[in-house]
This record gives C-alpha cells, sequence and structure tokens, in this order.
C-alpha cells in the first residue's frame, strides 16, 4: 500500500507515520508546510526516527497549491490520510478567514486530485468540535444536529460534507473520524498538557478558565492511530462518520491534579473568565468504532500522561545537552 500523509510532520500524523512504516510493503509519502504555528525544528524532530527510511518521502509544501500535487504525477498512491489542517478553536476566531482557506479550500483540493487519479480511500481527520455544544451525551454520531461554535469546528463540519459529495459523485470511500482530545508525546507546545506540564515544572500559573469543571474525553495518540490503520483498510461502506474517542471524560481539575501527581509538583493556579469557543463538554459514544474499526481503546489517562511526562524529560535532556554542547565549543 502507498499512503499520502498531509501534515505528516505534525503530532498525530508523525505517530501515524512510523506505525505505517512498521507494516511490510507499506510505502509513504508525506506533505507538510512546516506552518509556523509551532516551531519548524518540533516537527523535524518528530519525523527524525523515519526521515532516512527507504520506504519513506517528505514533500514540502501547502495543500493548497495545485502545482504541489503535480509532483506526484507518476507516483502510485492508494489511500491519503489527511490530517493537515489550521488547529485551534481560540486562534481560529481571530483568524476564521484563513482557517476556512487552508481547511476547506486545501480539503477541496486534495479530494479533486484524488478524483483525477482515482484514489478510492480518504481517510479524513474531523474533531469532535463539530458537535460544539450538544447535551446528548455521549456524542453520537446518528446525532444530526451540530452546532459548531468557532471557525474551526464549522469548517470541519464543511469538510465532512464535502466529502459526502465526492463520495457520492465520485465513489471515492471517505471516512471522517472525528478525533476527541488528542495528547501523548509530540502533542503540539499549545494544547493543554504540553502547555500545563511546561508551567507545572516553571513555577509558572496555571492559567483555569471558567471553575475547572470543564470535562474532556482525553485519547491517547496511540489509540488514534489504531483507529486510523483501520479506517485505511475499511471497506464495506463508501461514506462514513467515526468518533475516535475514550469514551471516559476527565474534568479540567482532575488533568490538573493528575499533571501534579505524575510530576510530582504542585500546581499554581490563576482563575480566569471562560474562553469564547470553548466547549463544557466532549464525549464519544464510541460504539460505531467498535462495530466498523474494531476500535477498542487501551491506555488510561495516567498511564498516557506518564509517558507524555517520558518523552518530556527526554525533550528537555536533550536541549540541555545540546544547549551544553554549543557552549563548550564557544570556550
Amino acid at each position: 500500500m502507498n499512503v499520502l500523509v498531509t501534515g505528516g510532520c505534525g503530532f498525530i500524523g508523525s505517530h501515524l507515520i512510523e506505525r505505517l512504516l512498521e507494516m511490510p510493503q507499506c510505502n509513504v509519502i508525506a506533505i507538510d508546510n512546516f506552518d509556523d504555528f509551532y516551531e519548524e525544528k518540533i516537527k523535524r524532530k518528530n519525523a527524525e526516527n523515519y526521515i532516512e527510511n527507504d520506504r519513506f518521502e517528505l514533500i514540502v509544501g501547502d495543500i493548497r497549491d495545485n502545482k504541489l500535487l503535480e509532483l506526484f504525477n507518476g507516483k502510485q498512491i492508494d489511500a491519503i490520510v489527511h490530517i493537515a489542517a489550521k488547529a485551534g478553536v481560540r486562534p481560529s476566531i481571530l483568524n476564521p478567514y484563513e482557517y476556512m482557506d487552508v481547511n476547506v479550500n486545501g480539503t477541496q483540493n486534495l479530494l479533486e486530485f484524488a478524483k483525477n487519479r482515482g484514489i478510492k480511500q480518504f481517510i479524513f481527520a474531523s474533531s469532535s468540535s463539530v458537535y460544539g455544544v450538544n447535551k446528548n451525551v455521549p456524542w453520537s454520531e446518528a446525532d444530526k444536529v451540530l452546532m459548531p461554535i468557532s471557525p474551526y469546528a464549522s469548517s470541519k463540519v464543511s469538510c465532512e460534507l464535502l466529502g459526502h459529495v465526492y463520495s457520492h459523485l465520485y465513489d471515492i470511500r471517505f471516512i471522517a473520524l472525528r478525533f476527541f482530545t488528542v495528547y501523548g508525546p509530540r502533542q503540539r507546545p499549545d494544547l493543554a498538557i504540553h502547555k500545563f506540564s511546561k508551567m507545572l515544572i516553571n513555577g509558572d500559573k496555571i492559567p483555569v478558565f471558567g471553575d475547572g469543571t470543564t470535562q474532556r474525553d482525553y485519547t491517547y495518540v496511540g489509540d488514534i492511530v489504531n483507529g486510523i490503520v483501520a479506517a485505511l483498510k475499511y471497506d464495506k461502506t463508501n461514506y462514513e462518520i467515526i468518533n475516535l474517542g475514550n469514551c471516559n471524560v476527565v474534568s479540567l481539575t482532575d488533568m490538573i491534579k493528575t499533571l501534579e501527581n505524575v510530576f510530582n509538583i504542585k500546581a499554581n493556579l490563576e482563575y480566569l473568565p471562560e474562553q469564547p469557543g470553548d466547549v463544557p463538554l466532549t464525549f464519544a459514544d464510541i460504539s460505531k468504532a467498535k462495530d466498523l474499526l474494531n476500535y477498542s481503546p487501551s491506555t488510561s489517562f495516567e498511564l498516557g500522561i506518564l509517558k507524555f511526562k517520558e518523552w518530556f524529560f527526554k525533550g528537555i535532556k536533550e536541549q540541555n545537552a545540546s544547549q551544553k554542547m554549543v557552549v563548550n565549543s564557544l570556550v
């Protein structure tokens, strides 16, 4: 199988590519534009375990660029896993035009590419944010009333609908996987667990927006990757929307307490008003994923945080060693 992964050097994309390259006879081409949402060197570091693999190729560019996709002429591609996107709920409120441009137009471009090249398997990384403020918990794909409350969320809804159009007209199997609060090693530095961990060890105040009762269905990245790989093999129907979550909610207060316990550091909290665009709860019904993909998340929240901590401190040690080498070279 030859798989095209967009956003291949990001948090989820890098874990997915490592897993795919563990599979015999699987080749991967990745697209990443190294968007300045966070530092390029972090993404380069994400890819260090496979960048030299003979069955991997990286193409640097923007998914909106038609000329970029011309580089794939002559390359066999069997499936697309489309993860690349402008990410983040709060930033999308400040810059809605770019979010819609990258996320919707970029997806449109890739669907056209799939149509023109006869690529029949298209896996799309959607988001739990599409449910908005929804009191029908746990959230089910069968709930047709979506109330997104951020430009980011609305862009994901738009992409799911685009996928239905191309599935209907061009016989493309479009599987939209709604990810629920993914965490683990390599998590983006702007996301709460990573950001709070850094604040915790630095002794900085941790901002708590609201009263700490907001809840998230935290899902370990390894479990998410299992779901994506299963979706690549799915061939029963041509259009599906599937939740990938953990079906177990953790409050903001309990998330911080878990970080305190794992890092053995007491947090210094600063309570602030709720942020626009944030939802009070995410909670996945994963029965459909179990039925269609044999999906069964197995990583508890505390174990996932322990794995994150191990990666987090490894990065600090490597950074300190690198800085020491630079200092020694200047002496």
